[in-house]
């Protein structure tokens, strides 16, 4: 049996960091979310306007000892998420990345003329900022 109808859109994007209070200061301070909850040494979730930013620690979500009605996951490595970017915003983000002391990693324009800019979370996530032209979206 099919699914009802394609998903609207992604409601949660989850990312795993060792040091959950940097890691929430970095999305808070420099990318502007707002903290949504906290389990101190587990995880951070942030609200991104419609959707949330889940920040993990990948040990302690190894093993939730029935606290959590979820099963165990969890990442190592980088992750990568990218934030729309309204147009003609792009260029207002590498000044506030820069003004914070955040690295710009890329900047480029993609065939079809979207642009995005990429920088690094504490953990080393990738963190992608793009108009929503890069996929046929209109903003």
């Amino acid at each position: 049996m099919p699914p009802p109808h394609a998903p609207r859109a992604v409601l949660e994007t989850a990312l795993y960091v060792s040091d959950l209070d940097t890691a929430a200061a970095f999305y808070k301070d420099v990318i502007g979310l707002d903290e949504h909850l906290r389990v101190p040494g587990r995880h951070v979730f942030l609200r991104c306007e419609t959707s949330m930013i889940l920040l993990f620690d990948p040990e302690a979500t190894q093993d939730s000892h029935g606290k959590f009605p979820v099963p165990p996951h969890g990442a190592m490595g980088q992750g990568h998420v990218c934030f729309r970017a309204q147009p003609g915003e792009m260029d207002l983000w590498e000044e506030h990345l820069t003004s914070k002391g955040v690295a710009i990693e890329a900047d480029f324009e993609w065939p079809g003329g979207a642009r995005s800019i990429y920088v690094r979370d504490p953990a080393q996530n990738s963190v992608e900022f793009a108009e929503a032209k890069l996929w046929g979206f209109d903003t």
